[in-house]
């Protein structure tokens, strides 16, 4: 059956407008037929030549060139539908027919390269479809599609290659398709830097490739060498060399091959320290270093670090304990065990503990325990007297024990100041200074009960005490009859002016209450008002009576009176480490760092803010001038004696006290202390300090409480000596010229008494830093009574100032005076420092105790500083400075040497030195156990460059965390309030109000502590978490002279709370609307 035909029945489109072709026609012209035909026969050759092969299944290889050639494709744009626009002669042909053919292609792994892979990224079309006009509107199926080039990872300008990753805020370039780079804080990245090292690098027993002949290495020369070579040495040569790679091939074999484990340097030194203590168990300081090594490998900040730290410190120290019975009485080891105890022990065998440590005895084990109690009791300030009492009583009456005693009373004293009981700390001296120096004649030789009860009498008549205004003492109010003086008030309190202006009722609180706290420490009567209001303004003797000394030392009365200058903010550098070498007290005893005018100076001006190092000049960066703060900062810490109330330093003169280092002092009561307690005419060293507490506040007035003393001791020297230094410190030179001739020329004295060795170095030291050394060499002749002059004159002094410095001398520091004159005309005749170091480092002084040996130290580094720095004398700077490096690696604490040192390291680029010195890790890999004057002195250095601060903030915060952590600090109320005030500079409101938590749990009776999230952390705490605060500082026993409750009215914190509830309620209600909406 044929088909049937149509023929008569033509095609017509009368209905169709006449319009041209356009480009909905599809026309393939003969060169993309024949480019189609060409492909299909490529493809059946890959096809015969694969079966060839037997090949069945793709590679992994070439599925991923395939997935990845199929994705390049995929991203390319689609044409749109148009036709006229030709590219190298062809017309557009059609779109279905070529992404088919491209996909048959692509799947069998070989793409031809046509005339499509050279079309541009995008083109521009200026002539529309006009069949658009005629339906209406675009196909459906013609209308291009665009997609993000691989999925917005690309990046213009660079090769295709190269893709985007997005992490966090940031963004991450890497190559497409491949795995993302780890960073730093991935698990992988850390747990291969934590793997130990598979091979060790053993370097060879020859450090230099070249023999070293008299300081010279020797370089291998040429000459004559060739013309001996001959064809033999060549393959000699060879030879070797084989030699050499078999034999570091085999070594390299046998170090992989063998089955030794390869031990790390962490694993050697335990290893090594192991083998020291089966030598020798008795050896406490290998102990401890086994117990650094074996921490150092713990993070402070790691998960569940304080209980692992605490049990393998156990674990060391209970082998310590069992390997020697000589360790069992070390009383550092049994602190540490207990301290480590603390961590995971229950209360019962913490306690039980601690008292079978108190059978060793020993002041630092009590002085521990009472430490321990102050930060654990739950009583507040009436169970640390309890506590104190027991230690009195357990150190006996000898009066060998009355520097001890005195310890623990300053311990108690400084703990009623932290919780806010100021007024019993002053009361609690007040009544000491009267039994000990105003005890009237008919009490003398009484016991302690019966002379206490004479002096309840005295209390409770009110009179003026010591340190008040009119106080004349208890003696004389006995021989005046014992009047009654209940109704003279004292002196009314002057107010600070504070900033009140804020609404808030607990900063409003917490001003007024630090205020009081600031001005109100002397105990008030029973007619004052505010005694009325606050019951703790009154101190009645039976609160204090059980801490009542009597002492009988010289020695004992006399630092009875520094530690009250101390309570009062006068700060003795030296003072705690005098009392008790080696101790720990400056953790507590250092309160005037605390202080808000010294807490402005640790701290820059500029802490919050970021400086520019660098400025721009027409496009080029121009660095800044670096500059810096003076070197001598506001922590002031030496040995005792080093450096003289009266003696100073640099151009500034910086010194023991300045008017800076007074400011929140109650001058007046500080000079009644100096006065009442004044034991005489002879009493020198208590009018030195006098004199240098005048001359901080006013030099004039100085001067004439200097003339006053000396119409009462004409022939004392050191007060002579100390009028000249005010002259000094006047720049009256020719004044004290005046004072020195007369005491030393007009009247003849031998070499060896006291302070005569003193007077002429001091004046030698003007005449010189004056600028006259001709002077200075004729007031060292007429030290020795040698006339002349020339070389042999020379060495005669030298030759009489060595014979001095071998005599006997009562004072040391007589003898360093000699020593410094010997040292002084040793560098003005032969201008060599070395010289002049000698003449120190040869005196047998320094094998003497620590005190003399950093005090000599000191006098050596400031001849030279003075030499080299404020003459400006020609010197290598690497003599003061390896000097000085010596000097801070061992007296660390010593703020004068590091003064110093700041300023022989402020001319160089490198801060290298700087920063050892401010690191944490010794030796041995533990932690540097620091003071608390060195700590928070490296924070004050990281702002000794002005432009610096903020670069260094990190490295500071890692410094005080690292102290945090300490055991020698963790506990100290001082170094806590540094932290605090640290993050509060910075901004790091949030990271302060974490500390503060953890800071009260430490310190639990610092009541300054927590007054700060009343004050600067206002803003992060709400108010329901400072009544917490409120709830907990009453339950503790902190003194509050007036309750929160009073600046908060019932009506305002009720309508709070009612703000609070309908805040949440409208909060709930929109969010239940919203979710009713939710389709919409």
């Amino acid at each position: 059956m044929s088909t049937p035909s149509f023929s008569s029945f033509p095609p017509s489109f009368a209905s169709f407008p006449d319009l041209d072709p356009g480009p909905s026609r599809n026309t393939l012209d003969r060169t993309l037929n024949e480019s189609s035909t060409d492909a299909r026969e490529k493809d059946r050759k890959v096809k015969k030549d694969k079966s060839r092969r037997g090949s069945k299944k793709l590679t992994d290889e070439s599925r991923k060139d395939k997935k990845h050639k199929t994705a390049k494709h995929d991203l390319k744009p689609v044409l749109p539908r148009q036709h006229g626009h030709p590219w190298k002669g062809a017309s557009i042909p059609d779109d279905e027919k070529i992404k088919a053919e491209e996909d048959r292609c692509l799947a069998q792994g070989d793409i031809q390269e046509s005339q499509w892979d050279s079309l541009p990224v995008f083109f521009s079309d200026r002539k529309g479809d006009q069949l658009n006009v005629t339906y209406g509107g675009i196909h459906a199926g013609n209308i291009p599609k665009y997609h993000i080039v691989n999925r917005g990872r690309s990046i213009l300008g660079l090769d295709g290659n190269w893709a985007i990753y997005r992490r966090g805020k940031g963004i991450e370039i890497n190559i497409e398709r491949r795995y993302k780079q780890p960073a730093l804080t991935d698990s992988s990245v850390t747990t291969l830097l934590a793997a130990p090292p598979s091979r060790r690098i053993i370097g060879s027993g020859d450090s230099y490739k070249y023999e070293e002949v008299d300081g010279f290495l020797r370089l291998p020369s040429d000459r004559g060498h060739k013309a001996t070579e001959d064809y033999r040495s060549v393959t000699r040569q060879h030879e070797h060399l084989d030699s050499d790679s078999q034999s570091s091939a085999s070594d390299d074999s046998s170090v992989d091959e063998s089955g030794t484990p390869i031990l790390t340097s962490h694993q050697l030194s335990l290893k090594a320290l192991e083998q020291q203590l089966a030598a020798d168990p008795s050896s406490i300081e290998t102990w401890l270093s086994l117990v650094r090594h074996s921490l150092s490998n713990i993070p402070v900040t790691s998960k569940n670090a304080t209980k692992a730290r605490a049990e393998i410190t156990l674990a060391i120290l209970s082998r310590a304990r069992a390997a020697h019975p000589h360790n069992r009485s070390s009383r550092i080891l049994f602190l540490k065990y207990l301290r480590a105890g603390e961590e995971i022990w229950h209360e019962s065998k913490t306690k039980a503990e601690w008292e079978e440590a108190l059978k060793l005895g020993g002041i630092e084990i009590w002085m521990e325990w009472l430490e321990w109690r102050i930060r654990t009791a739950a009583g507040g300030v009436d169970t640390s007297v309890m506590d104190a009492t027991r230690v009195l009583s357990a150190l006996g009456n000898s009066e060998s024990r009355e520097i001890d005693k005195l310890r623990v009373v300053w311990r108690v004293a400084v703990a009623f100041q932290q919780a806010g009981y100021y007024e019993r700390t002053t009361a609690l001296f007040q009544a000491q200074a009267e039994l000990i120096f105003e005890v009237p004649q008919s009490l003398y030789g009484l016991p302690l009960e019966s002379q206490l009860g004479s002096l309840e009498e005295f209390w409770e008549s009110e009179a003026p005490r010591a340190g008040e205004a009119g106080a004349k003492g208890w003696g004389d109010w006995v021989s005046c009859g014992r009047p009654d003086n209940s109704g003279s008030p004292l002196k009314a309190v002057p107010q600070v002016d504070v900033d009140t202006q804020s609404k808030d009722p607990y900063v409003q609180w917490h001003y007024d209450e630090s205020r009081a706290d600031r001005t109100s420490r002397v105990p008030a009567r029973s007619v004052d008002t505010r005694s009325e209001s606050d019951p703790y303004a009154t101190v009645l003797l039976s609160e204090i009576k059980a801490l009542l000394l009597p002492l009988r030392t010289e020695g004992a009365k006399n630092a009875f009176r520094l530690i009250w200058l101390s309570v009062l903010g006068l700060h003795i550098p030296g003072l705690a480490e005098t009392l008790s070498q080696g101790s720990w007290d400056d953790r507590w005893s250092f309160t005037y760092l605390c202080s808000f005018s010294r807490l402005d100076l640790i701290f820059p001006a500029t802490a919050g803010q970021r400086q520019l190092i660098a400025d721009s000049h027409s496009g080029t960066l121009i660095g800044r001038e670096r500059e810096f703060s003076s070197a001598f900062g506001p922590i002031k810490e030496w040995s005792r004696d080093a450096l003289g109330p009266l003696e100073w330093v640099g151009q500034e003169k910086w010194r023991m006290w300045a008017a800076v280092d007074l400011q929140g002092i109650d001058q007046d009561f500080v000079r009644a202390v100096f006065r009442q307690l004044r034991c005489g005419s002879e009493d020198y060293e208590w009018d030195i300090y006098a004199l240098a507490f005048e001359a901080a506040l006013h030099i004039k007035s100085a001067l004439k409480l200097s003339r006053t003393f000396l119409s009462t001791a004409r022939d004392s020297l050191p007060h002579w000596a100390t009028h000249a230094r005010l002259e000094r410190l006047r720049e009256h030179v020719d004044d004290a010229r005046k004072i020195y001739q007369t005491v030393l020329v007009a009247s003849q004295h031998p070499p060896t008494q006291p302070f005569i060795g003193q007077l002429w170095w001091d004046w030698a030291e003007m005449e010189w830093l004056g600028g006259d050394q001709n002077g200075a060499l004729r007031v060292i002749q007429r030290s020795v009574k040698i006339e002349g002059a020339g070389g042999m004159m020379v060495l005669r002094v030298k030759r009489s100032l060595d014979d001095t410095i071998s005599c006997t001398h009562e004072e040391w520091k007589d003898r360093e005076g000699w020593i410094k004159l010997r040292a002084l005309i040793e560098l003005l005749t032969s201008s060599s420092q070395d010289g002049a170091l000698t003449i120190f480092d040869s005196q047998p002084s320094v094998n003497e105790s620590s005190g003399p040996r950093e005090s000599m130290m000191v006098a050596s580094l400031m001849l030279l500083y003075n030499h080299s720095v404020m003459l400006r004398s020609p010197t290598p700077p690497a003599v003061l400075r390896d000097r000085l490096q010596i000097a801070v690696d061992n007296y660390g604490d010593n703020s004068l040497v590091l003064g110093m040192f700041l300023e022989a390291e402020k001319g160089h680029g490198i801060w290298g030195r700087v920063r050892a010195q401010l690191g944490q890790s010794t030796a041995d890999g533990g932690p540097r156990e620091k003071s608390i004057s060195r700590r928070i002195t490296e924070v004050w250095v990281a702002g000794w460059e002005k432009v610096r601060w903020q670069s260094e903030i990190e490295r500071t915060r890692s410094g005080l965390a690292a102290a945090a952590e300490s055991e020698r600090t963790t506990g100290s109320a001082i170094l806590w309030r540094v932290i605090l005030e640290f993050e509060i500079r910075v901004g790091e409101l949030q990271r302060a109000k974490k500390l503060l938590y953890r800071a009260v749990n430490e310190c639990p009776l610092a009541k300054e502590l927590y007054m700060v999230a009343f004050g600067p952390l206002r803003s992060v705490f709400s108010a329901r978490e400072l009544d917490g605060f409120v709830d907990i500082m009453a339950e503790r026993g902190i003194r509050m002279r007036k309750g929160v409750d009073e600046y908060i009215d019932g009506d305002e914190r009720d309508s709070d709370s009612e703000d609070l509830d309908g805040s949440e309620d409208e909060i709930e209600y929109e969010a239940r609307q919203r979710r009713l909406l939710m389709p919409y």
